[in-house]
């Protein structure tokens, strides 16, 4: 048995499960009900829409759908795109592979434009390849927001701007699993046709819902995909909501009271609020790793990610000592290093119903950890280094003004 009761909290600083509020706890906290009484399809109607408030889209249709994020992603891939279709797919890092893996298996024709870990997407060769596409043969572009094992964010602004200078009609397909609801994320803005995330990430709830969000264009494209699909198939859930009964799967009663319940605080909150808060944690854990002296696995301050800091050791340090003595002596959860980069990085997860004090519980147990494996770190140090910045950036709580 590998977990043994710690007092108090465990410090949960992973980039996804996290902390679970006590309000939305509390909303799940109920037995089953008949999921085609009239109770539950009437809340599933408004969550339906409301779930798009967090896309920033009021053209796109949404799918709750009982799975994780890798499940979301098979949903997007298979209701849009047919066996032998090419698509453009960045990797640059683990679950940018991961879902390359996927896509592969699926039997596309996967262009797969791979970076440094560290580093973004190569935007350069996405415009050489659609300029040389004058037929047209690209069908998507696939790219993931937020690269969790890196900490890398992608400009998906940028990626919109290059697919209009072409006039390239490719579907834009987007993994937002640790960006949306906590990074800025404007679907329709963007021109984003498939967008995911998962329900354990910036929404804070257990791990059981994929949602997608699909534009008119994607729900075009899904009439004549020929992949086969029937779990995460579009128009079984279509079909039930022109029925208002709206669920062809059993869902999850205690994750759909307890969404309701997350996008309640969020939406009291703000989302642009929440968008800002995660700006500060983010600002923070950077300017704490710099006091400490090591470096952000993250190559440029273009791709800074406000969610998740992956902080590179020295090389005689192994990360994932670090993570493991913080979980044992300090009760403290750390992210570890993943595929090329295990063991020369850990990740200090910043996402979700969090706020600053509790950063900075955090820092201060990674600075005892450095010293517990060797590391000269002056304790203190990066926590000051964000407690100065937080005593200066810090709002009044927009709930309490």
């Amino acid at each position: 048995m590998d977990y043994v009761y710690g007092p108090g909290r465990n410090h949960l600083f992973v980039p996804g499960p996290v902390n679970i509020p006590e309000p939305v706890l509390r909303a799940m906290n109920r037995n089953n009900e008949d999921y085609r009484s009239p109770a539950v399809p009437a809340m599933t109607k408004i969550l339906l829409e409301d779930v798009k408030k967090i896309f920033k889209t009021t053209t796109g249709t949404s799918f709750m759908i009982p799975t994780t994020g890798t499940g979301a992603w098979e949903s997007a891939l298979t209701n849009t795109l047919s066996p032998g279709d090419r698509i453009v797919s960045f990797l640059i890092g683990q679950f940018s592979l991961l879902w390359i893996d996927q896509q592969q298996r699926l039997n596309f024709k996967v262009d797969v434009v791979e970076s440094e870990w560290g580093q973004g997407a190569n935007l350069d060769i996405l415009a050489s390849k659609l300029a040389e596409d004058t037929a047209h043969t690209i069908k998507a572009i696939c790219i993931v927001h937020n690269e969790t094992a890196t900490g890398v964010t992608n400009n998906l602004a940028q990626v919109r701007r290059i697919l209009d200078e072409y006039r390239h009609p490719a579907l834009f397909l987007v993994d937002g699993v640790s960006s949306i609801c906590a990074l800025d994320f404007r679907m329709d803005e963007w021109g984003v046709d498939v967008a995911l995330t998962g329900s354990q990430k910036a929404l804070s709830l257990p791990t059981g819902i994929g949602i997608v969000c699909a534009s008119p264009k994607a729900l075009e494209a899904s009439k004549t995909a020929k992949s086969v699909r029937v779990f995460f198939d579009w128009n079984d859930y279509l079909k039930f909501y022109k029925l208002g009964t709206y669920w062809p799967y059993t869902p999850s009663i205690q994750l759909l009271y307890g969404l309701r319940t997350a996008l309640d605080l969020i939406f009291e909150e703000g989302l642009d609020n929440v968008i800002a808060r995660h700006s500060r944690l983010g600002k923070a854990t950077r300017l704490a790793v710099e006091a400490w002296g090591l470096k952000n696995c993250t190559q440029s301050e273009e791709w800074f990610s406000d969610t998740v800091t992956a902080v590179l050791v020295p090389p005689n340090i192994d990360s994932t000592e670090i993570v493991r003595r913080a979980w044992k002596r300090y009760n403290l959860s750390l992210g570890l290093g993943l595929n090329k980069i295990a063991g020369k990085v850990f990740r200090i997860g910043h996402l979700g119903n969090l706020n600053e004090l509790q950063l900075l519980g955090c820092l201060a147990g990674v600075e005892m950890v450095l010293r517990d494996v060797g590391y000269p770190v002056k304790l203190g140090s990066g926590v000051a280094a964000a407690s100065a910045y937080f005593q200066n950036n810090t709002p009044l709580i927009p709930s309490r003004i």
